[in-house]
C-alpha cells in the first residue's frame, strides 16, 4: 500500500467536525453522555478480560515448567 493512500485516508479537522455534528443531530445532546458512558464501560471490561487472559496464560506456562 502506498504511503500517500494511508495519509489521505486519515480524516482531517473539517471531516471530524462534520462527523461530530452529524452524531449530535442523530442522537441529541442528552443521549451522547449515555453512549459515551456505555462505550467507556465496554472498553474497561475489554481491558479487564484481556488482563485476566494474560494472567491465565502466564499461570499455564508456569505450571508446564
Amino acid at each position: 500500500m502506498n504511503i500517500q493512500n494511508i495519509i489521505l485516508a486519515i480524516p482531517g479537522g473539517a471531516s471530524i467536525a462534520l462527523i461530530a455534528v452529524a452524531i449530535l443531530l442523530l442522537f441529541g445532546g442528552k443521549k451522547i453522555p449515555e453512549l459515551m458512558k456505555g462505550l467507556g464501560g465496554g472498553i474497561k471490561e475489554f481491558k479487564k478480560a484481556s488482563k485476566e487472559e494474560k494472567e491465565e496464560d502466564s499461570e499455564k506456562i508456569e505450571k508446564k515448567k
